[in-house]
């Protein structure tokens, strides 16, 4: 039993291959589907984002519901960088994660010890101050319009030169940035500091009793999550070749909830990349039908959370489990089955 316990958590997974590869593939077969490769740079933006939001709601048990915040302080330093410093990709990529890491570190001094419904009210506010900035400050965010006419730009290889013009190279640009969030937050959910995320959401009090310096752990996820949110947001600002205050606003702030909860973010780490996936295809399959789409989803929404609150991910390890059972059941019948001769 200890040596399981001891068992080196590993770096790549079967499902984290499935993902690669399923993604990596998009290009080569989403258009023979129906579906369209602007899409697939859409889906891997919005997997980045949630699974840094499910640091916080999934691992940790911290509610944010005014998230968007961040997606939109990358998004407009992705945007300020390239249109007032240097049309450099890297620089503006760099500076939206910084950008959002600094807000939510900021903010988080002023959240990280309150708890419940506190935390989650005061989490709306302060993205409603973000939103609000950026709708007021028209010298420098652009007020209602936001800003523009932003250069998707040219990725610099030092040898060679790849430009993020048609969508096809930009979501090779957006996959690999995945690749690298997905490695490192699994390592990081895995590590002892995901270990202590676990232990605050099961019982914050508790935690803090054994030893855990709750304050700062909370605040530090909320300072990743953030960054990894404007992260998310400068990729979008490439994506969309603008920055704007309405990815900011409580209504955008709630799609990303909800895309992590009906994918299970509270049961599995690939919670937050089914959820996308499903919020997506959902959207441009429900929307090619109705343009009432989004009651639709909102009522799967909450068929999700009334039924089974574990979401997709849970449905799946019940089958999984449900699945297990029955072949342990019938492995004992085979084996007299094989020893009568039958």
């Amino acid at each position: 039993m200890n040596n399981a316990l001891a068992k080196p958590t590993p770096i790549i997974t079967k499902p984290m291959i499935a993902l690669f590869v399923m993604l990596g593939t998009f290009p080569l077969w989403g258009e023979a589907v129906g579906l369209y490769h602007y899409l697939g740079v859409e889906i891997v933006i919005w997997i980045i984002y949630a699974l840094g939001f499910n640091l916080l709601l999934g691992y940790t048990g911290l509610p944010s519901f005014g998230h968007g915040a961040y997606f939109g302080v990358g998004a407009y330093a992705y945007g300020l960088v390239q249109l007032g410093l240097i049309e450099s990709v890297w620089a503006g990529v760099l500076v939206a994660v910084i950008a959002g890491a600094v807000a939510a570190g900021i903010v988080a001094c002023f959240l990280s010890h309150r708890r419940g419904i506190y935390y989650a009210l005061m989490t709306i506010a302060f993205g409603q101050v973000f939103w609000f900035i950026a709708m007021k400050w028209h010298t420098v965010t652009g007020g209602e319009d936001g800003l523009l006419n932003i250069y998707r730009g040219t990725l610099s290889f030092g040898v060679f030169d790849v430009s993020l013009r048609d969508n096809v190279p930009l979501f090779y640009f957006v996959f690999a940035v995945l690749i690298i969030v997905v490695i490192c937050l699994w390592r990081l959910v895995h590590s002892p500091f995901g270990k202590a995320l676990q232990a605050i959401r099961m019982n914050e009090m508790r935690a803090g009793f054994v030893g855990y310096n709750v304050w700062l752990i909370k605040w530090t996820v909320f300072m990743l999550s953030g960054a990894i949110a404007g992260l998310a947001g400068g990729l979008f600002a490439i994506t969309q070749e603008s920055a704007y205050p309405d990815v900011m606003g409580l209504h955008a702030s709630g799609y990303i909830v909800m895309l992590t909860l009906i994918g299970g973010g509270f049961v599995s780490f690939w919670g937050p990349v089914i959820g996308a996936i499903v919020f997506f295809v959902a959207r441009d399959l429900l929307g090619s039908i109705t343009e009432t789409w989004l009651l639709w989803y909102g009522l799967m929404f909450m068929a999700v959370i009334l039924f089974k609150p574990e979401g997709i991910a849970g449905i799946w390890q019940d089958l999984s489990k449900k699945l297990s059972r029955n072949q342990k059941q019938n492995a004992p019948v085979v084996s007299q089955h094989v020893k009568a001769g039958e």
